[in-house]
């Protein structure tokens, strides 16, 4: 197991070098379309945690992947995370007007720039991973495409949003915060982990590994927002706190309680560890991650 500092480091390293690909493949301001460019360069850069990104570069270093084309792949997630993050700020979604600790992008512009913005980035996020330069095998880029595509759409991220958006009207059990969450949080989760093995061209069983892992890993992350939510402050999250339970929706601290929800997110930070087994110490900065996860504070 790798010691904390360590696991920063290598979380800081990886983050830097995915944002120089991001800041190479986003356009440069210039024309008639300028301010869709800023826009877009506003909202990736800098960027927050880049914890998705970090996994899939952290899982396809585990299949002996160049940094090339994993960086690449992960600019790619992280460009679509970041087109999510503004259309969920937007007035209609979450209505939110803060962002990394700055105006949300429909603030700092307007609302028509923040929805192409977040268009655009979508684009730009399979125009990337699409390329060549991502991976020299066509299937694998397909691959690639296809999983991103499918954790992004209906069947994942915006399948989550819109059971989000419902919930404000209705009273979730566990069962449905839990499905919200593996499809609105866990899902690009799910594919950072899985893409480290489709460059690698893993096993299935292996790939099946890491699948298992960001299932895990997911929802013990969302519950730590849910927690940062309750009990965080706003200086360091980067973003408005308590608006859950101002808004009554349900999540697992609102159904769990604080203590309840603490043991929950330790309880699946375990058994997502414990898919890693056959890895061995390869799976080091997964396992580190795991607790990252439950114990950060933005």
């Amino acid at each position: 197991m790798i010691d904390t500092e360590t696991f920063e480091q290598a979380l800081e390293e990886i983050g830097a070098a995915v944002g120089e690909v991001l800041g190479s493949v986003l356009p440069t301001p210039g024309g008639p379309e300028a301010q869709l460019a800023e826009a877009m360069r506003y909202a990736t850069l800098p960027g927050g945690k880049r914890i998705r990104p970090f996994l899939l570069v952290a899982s396809a270093d585990m299949f002996g992947v160049s940094r090339r084309s994993s960086l690449r792949a992960a600019a790619a997630l992280e460009l679509i995370h970041t087109y999510s993050l503004i259309h969920d700020d937007l007035p209609c979604m979450d209505d939110d007007d803060l962002r990394r600790g700055r105006p949300a992008v429909h603030i700092q512009f307007d609302e028509a720039t923040a929805i192409l913005a977040g268009d655009a980035l979508q684009a730009l996020g399979f125009e990337v991973l699409s390329d060549e330069e991502t991976h020299s095998n066509p299937e694998v880029r397909l691959a690639l495409v296809g999983a991103l595509a499918y954790a992004a759409g209906s069947r994942g991220m915006a399948g989550g949003q819109m059971i989000d958006l419902a919930a404000e009207n209705e009273t979730l059990a566990i069962p449905e915060v839990t499905r919200l969450q593996q499809l609105k949080t866990g899902a690009l989760i799910a594919f950072a982990c899985e893409a480290g093995a489709v460059l690698g061209r893993a096993p299935d069983r292996q790939r099946q590994y890491l699948l298992s892992y960001a299932h895990d890993l997911g929802l013990a992350f969302q519950i730590a927002d849910d927690l940062l939510d309750a009990e965080g402050k706003e200086s360091v999250a980067g973003k408005r706190l308590r608006k859950d339970g101002v808004a009554g929706k349900a999540t697992y601290v609102s159904l769990m309680g604080i203590d309840g929800a603490r043991r929950q997110a330790e309880l699946l930070a375990d058994q997502a560890v414990g898919h890693l087994k056959s890895f061995a110490e390869k799976g080091d900065v997964l396992r580190a991650t795991a607790n990252f996860a439950i114990n950060r504070v933005s």
